[in-house]
Order: structure tokens, then sequence, then C-alpha cells
């Protein structure tokens, strides 16, 4: 049937009902020896869902026998099932339910006395066939069944068992003339169908495009809306980001156009959004750096120097830790950010450039007797023994002034260390109180600090109140251990 047709599935899918007509052979199956009769039938054919379709037909046809004849006008519905149509042929299954008047023209010899020569009676017609692709729109229809009726009267012999009739029959099927690109998508429906797209869909796959455009002008799949798995729509890539629908990654950058757009929000048409020298892909992928800052770390200098040409980290201020920023070293002081103590003197950059010395020029490097200072390790809370404040109070006494001196040595000779200073209460009062007291007692330990000359970014705060003590909150003795100040080195 035409409506399985390359061009004509895709009509059906629109709607458009399928014509035809078919000429044939029916036979009766009564009680009586039978001869061949004819048949003919014009049909309408029309789309139900999936693969099933609706047809209505009228006939005319004459079975007869040896001693009878009986003309035949049936009209029926059948219910057409598909179950695997190609471009050029689709076998099919049909059943259906009808009516037919029937007139026994020529009555037997034997015919039962009170059976009538005219009348109307129920029938189930099912068989199978198949439609064959001739042209554009027409096909040559093919088919046979049996059609079971209500009656036993169909040549005038009452038997008690219900009459019937075989066709055999062939024509041709014609598509109604319709809309070549019903959804106006610029796809005709027959491309539509070899597209596996819906020709009353213009755009299949819903990503912005019509399919008419994805196919003739920018090539891509219009049942996929995603074409190269990029993450972003086809529309989105062509009208909005301006990308190729086609490259997973327009700028070649090594990143998606999706992730470019929608996670890091970099240009997906630019390979160096900040125009440091790395390209975005390479500053997310494998130097974690900001793709939209020139300068991730904030030290002076690009991330692209950093990494290409002075091979520092781009993530440090302070590569080699010396106290100066990589930035001011090889800009401003010519010394090797790599190297905390870039002439080999013994005294780093840093300390250097604080004493007036010449970072670069070992001869100026008067090493001084190193002060006292704490033995600290990272990560690992040394106790300030010794720090003392008044009562309930956070204000330091005089007698605390030796550790606080070595922990100012400890900063000072070390200008690349940082630190927290961590505040501890034991458990008298209440968990309030202690808490802003263990808060108090290590901003001023602190305060102390940055008073000396120690910068404040280079210290950070933490109160814990009691909920870490390190001995017994029962005795007199443990209470004393527990109220302390903590020095933990974290850079």
């Amino acid at each position: 049937m035409v409506l399985f047709s390359t061009h004509s599935f895709a009509q059906l899918k629109a709607k458009l009902p399928v014509a035809g007509v078919r000429l044939g052979s029916m036979i009766g199956n009564t009680s009586l020896p039978q001869d061949a009769g004819y048949l003919g039938r014009a049909f309408v054919r029309h789309s139900l869902f999936g693969d099933f379709y609706g047809e209505m037909a009228i006939g005319y046809g004459v079975i007869s026998g040896e001693s009878y004849r009986t003309q035949l006008i049936p009209l029926d519905y059948r219910m057409v099932f598909v179950p695997q149509a190609t471009s050029s042929r689709a076998p099919y299954l049909f059943a259906g339910f009808g009516a037919t008047n029937y007139n026994v023209q020529k009555r037997p010899v034997q015919a039962t006395p009170t059976a009538p020569n005219t009348g109307w009676t129920g029938y189930v017609p099912v068989g199978l066939g198949a439609s064959i692709v001739l042209t554009k729109v027409t096909a040559l229809e093919l088919n046979g069944g049996y059609n079971f009726t209500f009656t036993d009267g169909l040549d005038a012999l009452k038997t008690g068992i219900s009459d019937g009739f075989w066709t055999i029959e062939a024509g041709i099927s014609i598509v109604f003339a319709g809309d070549e690109d019903p959804d106006r998508d610029g796809l005709e429906a027959e491309e539509e169908n070899l597209l596996r797209t819906d020709p009353l869909n213009p755009d299949t796959d819903g990503d912005g495009l019509r399919d008419g455009e994805e196919v003739r002008k920018y090539h891509t799949d219009p049942t996929k809306p995603d074409t190269d798995a990029d993450g972003l729509l086809d529309g989105d890539e062509e009208r909005r980001d301006h990308t190729d629908p086609l490259k997973f990654d327009t700028d070649g950058d090594g990143l998606s156009d999706g992730d470019e757009v929608l996670k890091y929000h970099t240009d997906p048409l630019r390979r160096d959004d900040d125009d440091d020298g790395l390209s975005d892909g390479d500053e997310v992928l494998n130097y974690h750096s900001d793709p939209l800052r020139v300068d991730t770390d904030g030290d002076g200098l690009n991330d692209g120097s950093e990494v290409l040409t002075c091979h520092t980290d781009p993530l440090r201020v302070d590569t080699d830790g010396d106290g100066l920023n990589d930035g001011d070293e090889v800009l401003k002081y010519r010394t090797d950010p790599l190297r905390s103590d870039t002439d080999g003197g013994n005294v780093t950059d840093g300390i250097e450039v604080l004493s007036g010395t010449n970072p670069v020029d070992p001869s100026d490097d008067i090493t001084r007797a190193k002060k006292e200072e704490l033995t600290i390790e990272l990560n690992k809370p040394f106790v300030l023994e010794g720090v003392v404040f008044r009562s309930g109070s956070a204000t330091i006494t005089s007698q605390s002034e030796g550790i606080l001196e070595m922990a100012f040595n400890t900063l000072e000779q070390n200008p690349g260390i940082e630190v927290e200073i961590y505040g501890h209460t034991d458990n008298i009062g209440s968990p309030s109180v202690n808490l802003r007291l263990s808060k108090d007692r290590a901003e001023a330990v602190k305060a102390y600090l940055v008073r000396k000359g120690v910068t404040a970014s280079r210290i950070g705060c933490r109160a814990f109140a009691s909920v870490r003590p390190r001995a017994s909150n029962a005795t007199s003795a443990g209470r004393q251990l527990n109220r302390r100040i903590e020095f933990v080195r974290v850079k």
C-alpha cells in the first residue's frame, strides 16, 4: 500500500489518506459445490497509531456454484497491522467487521422453501496482504482472506452451518494529494521519513533549529539535540554562543564548549580567555589556575609567565617561601623566585630586602646571631607554655614576654611561615563565656605579635573554649593545663 512507501508513509503520519481499488476472485464456502466468482472493492486507508491503520471499503461481487448464484455488496472496516515495512514493500495482516447485502439471483433446486432471496448479514474478514511500491504515490496491492458470515442462507439452503467466502485480490492504491511539507520545516515528508524526523514537528529534536536548517544549512543531526555531545543544544551553539555545533571544542583549548559556557564561564571561541599565555584547558585541567584571571595568585606575574618562563607555581604568591612574592622577585629585585637565598650568602632574599642588603650579592650577607625561636612542625599544635592572662580577662601579663618573644622570633626569622593561634579554656563557667574568652585571648596574642612587626595576614585565630581538653577538668592541675594558647604552623 502506498501509505508504507518512502513518500506515503510520511504522508500518513501527516493524516493524509490513501485510496485504491482491487479486483479479484471470490469463492463461496456454502453447502453446495462452488465455482469461482468475482469481486471488486474500493477502499480508503488512514493512520490510527504506531504500526496500525484503518481501512474502510465497499465492494461488489458474485459467488456461485453448480446450481446457485448470489450477488454480494460487502461493506466493512478493517484494522491493518504492518509488522515490518521497508521503503519498497510492506507485508501486513488485517481483521475487521462489516455487513453485506446478499441477493440470491439463482436458487438451487434443493433450496429451503423458507430461505429468503435477499437480506443483510454481518461478517468478519481476516487475512493478509502486501503493498509493493510502484511510484512515489502508487503501489501494487495484493491480499487474500476469509470472511466469516452470520448466516447460512447465502445459497438459499439452510443447513444450520454459517456460510462464508474466500477472496483473492490485486489492485492499485494512490496517496491523496497533500502538503509536501506539512510542518513547514523546509523538508518534504519523504525526506523526513528517510531521516526519521517528525513531519508534523518542525524541530524534531527540540534543539531550537528547524529540521530543514539542520539538514541543509548546518549539517547537524535533526534527531539529536546536541550533535557534537558538548553539552550545548545545537540551536544555542548557532544562535547564542556562535560555536560550531559539529565540533566538541570549537576553539581547541581542551575544554568542551558546554563546559566553557556552563561551568567555567569562559569564551568558547577564545583559546586563552584572560590572555595570560595559557589555554583555558591547560589552566583548568593541568595547572588549576583561573582561566578568567591573568594572575591567579596575585603575585604580580601572569599565569603564563609563571608556568612557561619562570617555572613558578601560579597558585602560590611566594613559591620559594622567602618572604618575597614571585612578582617582586622577578620584576623588582631580580632574584630567583625558586630559591629562597638567591645569592647563596646564607640570608634569605626576604630578610636581605628587609635589612637593606642586596639579595643578589653574597658579600653583604652578614649573618646575625639567630634569636631563639620555637621548634614547630606543620599542622602540629605547639603549646605556648608560660603565656599568662589576668584572671577572667584577655590581658597578657608581663611574665608572658619570654615565650611570646620566641613566637615573634619564629615568625620574623621565617618570613614564609603562616600560623594559627588556638585559644582554649577549662570548663568552669558557661560555654558561651568560655568561647568568647578563648577567642579574645587568641586575638590578644595575635595583636602582640602584630605590634612587634609581624604581618597580620600571616596569623589566624581560632577559639575552642573547653571542647578540646588535654587533661581532666576534674582537678585544679588539669584545668590549669587546659587553659592554654597553642601555636600551629599552617604553611
